[in-house]
């Protein structure tokens, strides 16, 4: 659709919108899941005072989105993009301590590299005659130019969706308010990059689907490694957001860009639901987000646990949820397809991890005994946040059967020998039971990351990306600082400056002061150098 935004002098500015199965569909999620969350919102902050202020952030969060998703413009999509990144920094650093502050800068840093190859993708189009991208993509398939433009795109989707070496940011973003991380993982700021992808997708190249299909893999196995190494509650979420974002990418490189966006869908559901359950805990437990102090939540809280095994148990794929319909098709889909051994290896691995955490998490918050002995009672959660999680439960059991109805409405026949398919369900029980041993552990010296501390520094590090981001990215310019400061402005500056003009005009000050305290031999010795000179000049 165009829209004729104003003609001067038979120049047009015209925008233009594209309504197809594909934004009609991601649109409508994103408003059910932003309508449930700002319901949520209303009993979950209530305790703030500037609660209208969040959830207008909140709305203009969503209207980004929606110009991003209906955009065929570079120009348009750079708006929402760049609307995506400033409301995501004001989201993050809301609570306004410093840790919001390290985790707002860092957040916003990563996502302007996207916002710079955005640019470059709009300086590069002028070349075309026009920035609606979506006609060039199979016109000038394989074109240098188109190459280069699928690379920045690719950068661009990077940054935003987190992939290694940007993924810092995602965890750190967890300083945001619980309904902010529940609508940014499910389908606002982590899902726009995929959403690119798939927009993009079919001018990508044999080689730019080969890096990305790496990348991705690589970053689905290091956020589910991290995963099993978390204790934050909220940091495995994030976790496991990294690690399906890697999944759907992946998908996006063997070229089932389809089934990526049905993926892209039904994780928003169960996605949403999860970090809204976590919200309710943290309500509950005053605060405290450590998963090692709960445990036997299901006793104090069975409509909150309900839920969040439902939306667990979708993450991991278990049969007729939201997340089977998508997870195992990937998963079935990439047997049948042409991928290297590694490829292959990454993805089974990792789906086995996110069984692994999910199962990890079940054992640590809803069984066993409540490890917090509080001075209050724990207590079910509001109405409002109830009702908007009632909504999203209901979506994520029923979401991916109707889905997969309206995306794929004709059967398609998937042919593999007996091993390969029963792979999917047994990566789902061995995965499970690692999770279910890995959980069962005491406070003692011989815990085995106590014995194996660098392996597991290193795996629930991101791979020491956090410190890469951070202190590799500052540690330079501090320390060329802090010696600029010691040599110039506490150093040679000072002496030679400021302190050094101070302590030679005291000096100076000192002895005309001697001078003038009419000292006889002062008078004797000047009157003595005057008779001196005279007679010098008499004599010449």
């Amino acid at each position: 659709m165009d829209w004729n935004v104003v003609t001067l002098n038979g120049s047009s500015v015209i925008m233009t919108f594209l309504f197809d199965w594909i934004s009609l569909l991601f649109m409508g999620f994103v408003l059910i899941i932003s309508a449930l969350v700002i319901l949520y919102s209303d009993d979950y902050m209530s305790g703030d005072l500037n609660i209208v202020r969040f959830i207008m952030l909140v709305l203009m969060f969503v209207v980004s989105m929606m110009f991003l998703i209906i955009s065929p413009n570079v120009i348009s999509i750079l708006l929402g993009w760049d609307g995506l990144g400033l409301v995501s920094y004001l989201l993050v650093i809301y609570y306004q301590n410093v840790k919001s502050y390290g985790a707002g800068m860092l957040t916003v840093l990563s996502n302007r590299i996207g916002d710079v190859a955005l640019l470059m993708v709009i300086a590069w189009m002028i070349n075309f005659g026009s920035w609606s991208f979506i006609y060039y993509l199979d016109f000038l398939f394989g074109s240098v130019e188109m190459e280069l433009i699928s690379f920045l795109v690719v950068l661009a989707a990077m940054t935003s969706s987190a992939q290694i070496p940007f993924s810092s940011w995602l965890p750190a973003a967890m300083a945001a308010p619980t309904p902010v991380s529940a609508l940014v993982h499910s389908s606002t700021l982590v899902t726009a990059g995929v959403y690119l992808l798939i927009r993009f997708s079919p001018s990508f190249g044999y080689w730019l689907n080969m890096c990305l299909l790496l990348i991705s893999g690589l970053t689905m196995f290091m956020a589910g490694l991290g995963a099993n190494f978390e204790f934050d509650l909220k940091s495995i979420i994030a976790l496991s957001t990294l690690s399906q974002l890697g999944l759907m990418i992946m998908t996006i490189s063997i070229g089932l860009s389809g089934l990526a966006f049905f993926h892209l869908l039904t994780h928003a559901l169960f996605k949403a639901l999860l970090f809204m359950c976590a919200g309710g805990v943290i309500h509950s437990m005053g605060d405290s987000q450590d998963i090692r102090f709960m445990g036997g939540m299901s006793f104090y809280m069975p409509f909150t646990s309900s839920c969040l095994m439902v939306s667990n148990f979708a993450l991991c794929g278990m049969p007729f949820l939201a997340g089977f319909y998508s997870k195992d098709f990937i998963l079935e889909m990439f047997s049948m397809s042409y991928v290297n051994m590694f490829g292959f290896l990454l993805l089974f691995l990792s789906t086995g991890l996110t069984v692994c955490y999910s199962f990890r998490l079940f054992y640590f918050t809803m069984c066993g005994d409540f490890n917090f002995t509080p001075t209050y009672s724990m207590v079910e959660t509001n109405y409002n946040m109830m009702f908007g999680m009632i909504g999203l439960l209901v979506m994520s059991v029923f979401g991916g059967g109707v889905l997969m109805w309206l995306i794929c409405p004709t059967p398609s026949m998937i042919c593999l020998p007996y091993y390969l398919s029963f792979l999917t369900l047994f990566v789902l029980f061995v995965g499970g039971w690692i999770g279910y041993s890995m959980a069962g552990f005491s406070f003692s010296d011989n815990l085995l990351s106590m014995n194996l501390h660098s392996v597991s520094s290193f795996s629930g590090s991101m791979w020491f990306m956090p410190f890469f981001s951070t202190y590799g990215v500052s540690f330079l310019p501090l320390s060329v600082g802090y010696s600029a400061t010691k040599v110039f402005d506490s150093g040679w500056m000072e002496y030679f400056g400021g302190q050094g003009m101070y302590w030679f005009f005291f000096n100076l000050g000192s002895v005309n002061q001697w001078f003038q305290y009419n000292s006889l031999k002062v008078f004797l010795g000047f009157f003595v150098m005057w008779v001196v000179i005279l007679l010098f000049i008499l004599i010449y």
